[in-house]
């Protein structure tokens, strides 16, 4: 299959491209500057350059490929509802250049958010709808072109995807935990992360792209939910420093913009996933991971 891929240089798509490779796949990666364009060319990559703002060069991408997995976002936490209104453009914009050619359309979404406190499964319905909702309500969007001959396929990554070379949320935590020199969790530390490790989560976005029908949801989830307060104190001994409580309202002025995220009790399963992919997670979990000590190597 020729996949048009964005986000191919990305935290995840790095560890999609290669597993599309592996499969037989051609590669196909959205390229935004020059030094993606050339990593990605010596991996055996197709190079097709543009952005997430240049619509014409997406719509030509897609056009001229049998599936797309779409990845990339503009993770602006200063201007996150614009991050959506761009996501919610390239999501349409995919959509109608493949509506009537029954080819798939993966696309990134998440767990978080959905059902705070309660286990999230394949079938509930994203909160996140319209336009001015984070991530331009991606879910609602796509699934409406089921019936106008488009695959759509919801990639509902866990809150942390993580591996070595992670440089998101975990290592913006451990980083916060650093500069403050406590390890913090937010109140008691109950509330609960999914985790998934990288490589689990590119074998079920190629599994996705080769077996999901038409308006289904995949969950990228390998452990259901981990306190953070778990979390929190093993970066705490990693670290060497003490882990200790951060009241909610302190949340953002002691890990940033991130605090919001990791007082998040948002577990996920996926089950229906595995069952329907035939996957199994089968990387290091979280905490293993952490322990291993890449996340402390400056």
């Amino acid at each position: 299959m020729r996949v048009f891929v964005t986000g191919a240089s990305g935290w995840i798509g790095s560890a999609v491209v290669p597993e599309l490779l592996d499969a037989g796949h051609e590669v196909v990666a959205l390229a935004r500057s020059r030094e993606a364009a050339a990593a990605l060319h010596d991996k055996g990559v197709e190079v097709h350059r543009g952005d997430l703002d240049d619509l014409e060069s997406l719509r030509k991408g897609a056009d001229a490929a049998h599936g797309v997995v779409h990845l990339a976002f503009k993770h602006d936490f200063s201007d996150y509802a614009g991050a959506g209104r761009t996501e919610r453009s390239v999501l349409e914009t995919l959509c109608e250049t493949m509506a009537g050619s029954d080819r798939p359309l993966l696309f990134a979404s998440g767990v978080a958010g959905i059902r705070p406190g309660h286990v999230v499964t394949e079938n509930d319905s994203h909160s996140m709808r319209g336009p001015d909702a984070p991530r331009g309500g991606g879910e609602e969007l796509a699934f409406g072109y089921t019936e106008k001959g488009v695959r759509p396929v919801a990639l509902r990554f866990s809150t942390t995807v993580h591996g070595v070379g992670d440089h998101g949320f975990i290592s913006t935590i451990i980083d916060a935990a650093r500069e403050t020199g406590v390890s913090g969790y937010v109140g008691d530390g109950s509330n609960r992360w999914p985790a998934v490790h990288v490589r689990d989560a590119a074998r079920m976005t190629r599994l996705a792209l080769e077996k999901a029908p038409p308006g289904s949801v995949m969950h990228a989830v390998g452990e259901e939910g981990i306190a953070t307060r778990e979390i929190a104190e093993v970066i705490g001994h990693e670290l060497d420093i003490p882990s200790r409580s951060v009241d909610p309202d302190e949340a953002l002025s002691h890990f940033g913009w991130v605090g919001s995220f990791f007082a998040l009790d948002t577990p996920a399963s996926s089950s229906l996933t595995q069952q329907s992919l035939n996957w199994t997670p089968v990387e290091p979990g979280l905490i293993e991971d952490l322990r291993a000590g890449h996340y402390f190597r400056r």
